[in-house]
Order: C-alpha cells, then sequence, then structure tokens
C-alpha cells in the first residue's frame, strides 16, 4: 500500500517541496511532481533551478524525451508510472503540490504532501486527509516547523 506522508507548517511550500525534491534526488530516489496548476507547476519549476546555488536538481517535464532517464519529472498530467519509465524494482514517489489528491497516486510507493501555514493550504490539505483515509490509508504528520504537540 501507498504510504502517504504530510509535512505541514511549512513557511514557503514551495520551496519546502524544492528542499524535499533536492534530498529526494540526492538519496538516488525518482519523484514525480504534480499539479493540475500550470501556473504553480511553472512557477516550482523556476524555483527549483534557483532555489540553491550550489547544486543542481535534474528535472524535466514528463512529455519531455529524456523523462525515463531524468531523476524529477514533472507533470499537470494524471502522473502514470510506467508512461515515465518506471521500472518494477523503482520505489518511484510522488510530490503533490496540487490542492486535490492526485489521480493514480496509489501507483507510487510514496505520496509526500507539503502544506504551509496559509489558511486555505491548511484546509486544502486536511480535505487531502480525509479523502487518503477514506481509501484506507493511514497518513503520517510531520511537523517541518518542530511544534510539539
Amino acid at each position: 500500500m501507498t504510504r502517504i506522508d504530510f509535512a505541514f507548517g511549512a513557511s514557503d511550500r514551495l520551496r519546502a517541496a524544492c528542499q524535499a525534491t533536492r534530498k529526494r534526488y540526492q538519496a538516488g530516489q525518482r519523484l514525480v511532481v504534480y499539479c493540475a496548476d500550470g501556473a504553480r507547476l511553472a512557477a516550482f519549476d523556476r524555483m527549483l533551478w534557483a532555489f540553491d546555488d550550489i547544486s543542481f536538481v535534474p528535472h524535466v517535464l514528463a512529455s519531455d524525451p529524456l523523462a525515463a532517464d531524468t531523476p524529477v519529472i514533472l507533470t499537470a498530467a494524471a502522473p502514470q508510472p510506467a508512461a515515465l519509465g518506471s521500472k518494477a524494482d523503482d520505489e518511484l514517489w510522488l510530490l503533490n503540490l496540487d490542492d486535490d489528491c492526485p489521480p493514480g497516486y496509489d501507483g507510487f510507493a510514496r505520496v509526500l504532501e507539503i502544506v504551509s501555514d496559509e489558511p486555505a493550504d491548511r484546509q486544502a490539505a486536511r480535505q487531502r486527509w480525509r479523502v487518503y483515509q477514506a481509501a484506507g490509508h493511514a497518513p503520517h504528520s510531520h511537523d517541518l516547523a518542530g511544534r510539539t504537540a
């Protein structure tokens, strides 16, 4: 079953997503970044190029001919692991930057949800959490701000 992880308390959702993407890349894991909002996905793409002066995270759009050979794939369409060159032994991760649950998320080993402190973002995340639970998943929560309950 797909593991779902929510990282709450990001001061900047896209910047935290860039940091998570770099971490997955440095760990040698393939990652698909999904967002149906083309403007948000384009902003993430631009930020991924510029958020860190000393490191580079190779990434392309899913439609790029190099997608099967690139560790980070960006897509606004429903992500499909097989279409992205995923092999049976790959642990393909999905980073969701959309306001809704990504279609086909259960085809991935892991789903990462980055949530900012913005009220609308938190509300959308709560709804996604409920959808995942209703589908039989037990989402895991992580506090990026280091607060204790």
